[in-house]
């Protein structure tokens, strides 16, 4: 291994708990479909750790291929930043374009998730929908929370593993989504009807007028997109 950066096992298991912890806190999963939720965002974390510090597979496939138009795309902890590489960036890695959007873009994520936590804690103890905050104008944040962070993940290290598991854990998502909304159409009925005509799912609409705050009628359980907590 040419850097020594690399075959740090220790600091893959310790990156990936801190951010699962990260997320733990921040999300605070309770149901089965919460920690499906999380699973998958751990299995990206495992991904994206173990090429940053363990063992970079993409850095080899591509230094192979791209190596001799590409100079600086070398098994070196530097070399891993591929969109800098890429782009002909020759500063300091950490200070590119590309890293210093990753860190807007996780930090974002991480407020995206407790912000929205917040608003389903208070919904759930007043038995009602969450339209407010930021549920006034997307109905699952929290789960653009997590993508906003693999996202983020993404402009700082991109790996092969990490861009073909994107796009699926997207799937994963939207499929936890609507199975969590069936359940919440069944405890509010024209209240959930009348928030989730006017409110988009995921991607916030230019122009929207924020529904009525949600009915008060009392829900079964706590564990949906917009009462969970």
């Amino acid at each position: 291994m040419a850097d020594a950066a690399y075959g740090l096992w220790p600091l893959v298991v310790l990156n990936t708990l801190l951010f699962i912890a990260f997320a733990v806190s921040f999300f605070h999963p309770k149901s089965k479909r919460d920690w499906r939720a999380m699973g998958a965002y751990g299995a990206f974390l495992v991904a994206l750790f173990t090429e940053m510090y363990g063992t970079p597979l993409t850095i080899y496939l591509l230094g192979s291929w791209l190596g001799s138009q590409f100079p600086l795309l070398k098994d070196t902890h530097a070399g891993g930043h591929l969109w800098n590489d890429l782009t002909g960036w020759t500063g300091d890695p950490h200070l590119s374009p590309f890293h210093l959007a990753s860190y807007l873009a996780i930090g974002a994520g991480f407020w995206l998730i407790a912000t929205a936590w917040k608003t389903l804690h208070e919904a759930a103890q007043h038995k009602r929908l969450a339209t407010t905050g930021l549920y006034a104008h997307v109905r699952h944040p929290q789960y653009d929370g997590f993508l906003l962070i693999m996202i983020g993940f993404l402009l700082q290290w991109p790996t092969i593993p990490t861009l073909i598991m994107f796009p699926i854990l997207v799937y994963v998502y939207a499929r936890l989504a609507r199975s969590e909304e069936r359940e919440v159409a069944k405890e509010f009925g024209a209240d959930w009807e009348a928030y989730a005509a006017h409110t988009p799912a995921f991607w916030p609409r230019r122009h929207h007028t924020p529904p009525a705050s949600g009915g008060s009628r009392p829900s079964a359980h706590e564990h949906h997109p917009t009462a969970r907590r």
